[in-house]
């Protein structure tokens, strides 16, 4: 098939490159010159696994191309789908103007090529979005027929790739054979059982899903947390509730660790708490969640400060490993709340720092966090050099060589879970063990 992709950050981006090695031919779209750029010369915008040696044997075979032209996308793809971005307001709710755009200008584009046109939206949205999208593309199309459908992505930071290529499904939400049609074909090489269900259904799984993610990191949090106040790992106590499959569903996130964070949960929870709030719904369990989980930050910080150590290493700045993505990261928060009570921090993130050089965040550090441009060290040795305490945010094979090289003396703060079990050579614990 022919593809348009109409925002080229992660999701579009990674969605491109797998499109590409499956066999279709994608052209992206992007506002931003930059990104365009960096995916006409096969080079990736982002930091994730694999994703580098996919684009440029995308754009090496000629089936990867981009541009900052709506029309010329449209005119040479069979299929455009939509992932740009839906970042939330003050109040919570998501910020819809973008995708809203995208579809007028998508709509225009139909009209002018007088071809019937298969539009899917994949940004996370709320139920009734791609309702409102569809009227939107067929006003602008005129007489030219529209086929919409929505398939939400189920893409981790990290592994992004891998979570592309087996997925525990594919979900097409859509009234319109025609637009089933042409996403089963899109991932015809993508071997997941596909489920077709009402736009509105498929809108709303997202928001469940992600909602469900941030319940279980906090959940296992929790239960490390009073588990420790026993004596207990907290993390051998959820390794047995996990091998439970029978009612305890998929291991996955129920871990006691650090705070969630990124792109997707803090925002979709937040949706989902706003439009809850909106219909007059009570959901305590629910509006938990971030109390929870911010929870998890302070306490963080609070054992810092009850070590007494005041010049502090943190290995991991994004909010996960795998990515240079800071957005919503509970390192950063803590970070901010370690220098506002006087601590002196170096920052080690190999992934953060590969992006900065290339470009792609030093915009977002300047713009967002410009003290911490200056806080970033480039090897982990100088983090370490003078350090009283490390503290690790994620887990990285890196991190757990790293720190059994640490100087004796040195206290280890694990939010992670770098090791399965304490090490007693180290001054080593975490919040939930």
């Amino acid at each position: 098939m022919k593809v348009s992709i109409f925002g080229l950050g992660y999701v579009g981006a990674v969605t491109a490159a797998c499109l590409a090695r499956d066999g279709h031919e994608v052209i992206g779209v992007d506002v931003n010159p930059e990104k365009v750029a960096l995916i006409k010369a096969g080079e990736t915008p982002i930091v994730e696994p694999q994703l580098d040696v996919l684009l440029a044997e995308g754009v090496a075979k000629g089936s990867i191309d981009a541009t900052t032209d709506s029309q010329k996308a449209v005119m040479e793809s069979d299929v455009s789908l939509i992932s740009v971005g839906t970042p939330p307001t003050e109040r919570g709710e998501p910020d819809l103007g973008y995708v809203f755009s995208v579809c007028k200008e998508i709509g225009a584009a139909i009209r002018h090529k007088q071809v019937p046109h298969v539009v899917v939206l994949r940004s996370t949205v709320p139920p009734g979005t791609l309702e409102h999208c569809t009227k939107l593309l067929q006003d602008a199309a005129g007489d030219v027929a529209v086929y919409t459908a929505f398939n939400p992505e189920f893409l981790r930071e990290g592994s992004a790739i891998r979570d592309y290529d087996l997925p525990p499904y594919t979900i097409i939400g859509t009234e319109h054979p025609a637009a089933e049609a042409g996403v089963r074909q899109m991932y015809a090489k993508v071997d997941a059982p596909i489920i077709t269900v009402k736009p509105a259904v498929a809108e709303m799984v997202k928001y469940v899903a992600n909602t469900w993610h941030a319940a279980k990191v906090s959940f296992a949090n929790e239960v490390g947390r009073v588990s420790k106040a026993f004596g207990v790992d907290g993390r051998e106590v959820m390794n047995l509730i996990v091998q439970d499959t029978k009612l305890n569903l998929s291991p996955t996130y129920m871990r006691p660790g650090f705070a969630y964070g990124g792109s997707c949960l803090p925002k979709d929870l937040g949706a989902l708490l706003y439009y809850a709030r909106s219909k007059d719904v009570p959901i305590p369990f629910l509006n938990s969640i971030p109390t929870t989980n911010n929870l998890q930050i302070e306490l963080a910080a609070h054992e810092v400060m009850r070590s007494g150590a005041r010049r502090i290493a943190v290995f991991g700045l994004a909010f996960k490993a795998g990515t240079d993505d800071l957005r919503e990261s509970p390192a950063v928060i803590l970070i901010k709340r370690l220098i506002g009570e006087g601590c002196q921090v170096k920052i080690y993130d190999k992934a953060v720092q590969q992006a900065r050089l290339m470009g792609t965040n030093l915009a977002y550090i300047q713009r967002n966090l410009p003290h911490f441009e200056g806080l970033l060290v480039a090897e982990p040795q100088q983090a370490l050099a003078d350090a009283e305490m490390v503290v690790l945010t994620y887990s990285t094979p890196e991190f757990r060589e790293l720190v059994k090289e640490v100087p004796q003396g040195t206290k280890i703060l694990d939010l992670a879970g770098v090791f399965t079990e304490p090490v007693k050579e180290l001054d080593y614990h975490g919040l939930g063990w």
